[in-house]
């Protein structure tokens, strides 16, 4: 671990409450990691949208896009240059940060280069090992739910995670299988979800994708990703997961569902009068 990663990794960040009644929260950043220039700028104009209206941010983003239709598909930095890139996001933006692991192995060295809260991916998410790994670092984990799995059958996942040890848990739903390239966001999941003690997160962007739509890779409808999330947030849950991107036709990965960076204020906007409503 280099110097300046050690001294990153204990930054102070301000990890939002998971608890119920707290304030809602976001989960943003660019899918991939494609630079350096472009994660760093994202984080930054999130940060000051957040702060802007006193928004509990997570920033997320993944050094390794593992799952990709095409084997000539870019995949990111890689972990060393990830993890690295998160720390230092994490002390200058004064940000928790999130990023998604794909092996045991992983787990543990996001968590010792100081990553606030580990994401287990949706076709992942009844991989024990990676869940026991995830849970042992005893850092938040925050659990995508598979597009196979209803929501009752999640919360097994949940109480797999707290067995091994998890205390803060997220389950995130980003849609389920509807057919063949289809997916449909079910806002009884988040009913059924949030019944529990788990913290539940809505995932706009992904529950808007087209899996494998384009044949090569998947496609997406954008203008869905505002009404699901304003649904969601009236359904009521405690936070709301947002891929964005300064040009999102550009985008390496997700570039059909990435939300515009220059929109992103907007998008909160909206949600948040959406919140303000609810709990009154």
């Amino acid at each position: 671990m280099s110097a300046a990663l050690e001294k990153n990794k204990t930054a102070a960040s301000r990890l939002p409450s998971f608890a119920a009644g707290a304030p809602l929260f976001f989960i943003a950043g660019p899918c991939m990691m494609e630079s350096r220039e472009l994660v760093m700028e994202t984080a930054g104009r999130l940060a000051a949208e957040c702060e802007a209206r006193g928004v509990p941010l997570i920033f997320k983003s993944s050094f390794d896009k593992a799952n990709r239709t095409s084997a000539d598909a870019g995949r990111g930095m890689g972990m060393e240059k990830g993890l690295q890139l998160l720390a230092d996001i994490r002390a200058r933006f004064r940000l928790p940060v999130l990023t998604d692991v794909h092996w045991p192995q992983q787990a543990a060295a996001a968590a010792e280069a100081g990553v606030d809260v580990l994401q287990v991916p949706a076709f992942l998410c009844r991989q024990t090992d990676l869940i026991a790994a995830c849970a042992q670092t005893g850092k938040a984990a925050l659990i995508k739910k598979g597009q196979f799995l209803s929501p009752r059958e999640m919360l097994q996942v949940g109480e797999k995670a707290r067995k091994f040890g998890a205390e803060n848990i997220l389950l995130c739903e980003r849609g389920a299988s509807f057919g063949y390239n289809n997916l449909v966001a079910d806002m009884r999941s988040l009913m059924v979800m949030g019944a529990s003690d788990f913290g539940v997160v809505f995932d706009a962007t992904h529950s808007a994708q087209l899996p494998g739509a384009m044949g090569e890779k998947s496609g997406g409808e954008r203008e869905m990703v505002a009404p699901l999330a304003r649904a969601a947030v009236a359904v009521g849950v405690d936070g709301v997961f947002i891929e964005t991107h300064p040009h999102p036709a550009r985008a390496l990965s997700d570039a059909a569902t990435q939300w515009p960076l220059e929109e992103f204020g907007g998008l909160l906007d909206s949600l948040l009068a959406i919140d303000r409503a609810r709990r009154a």
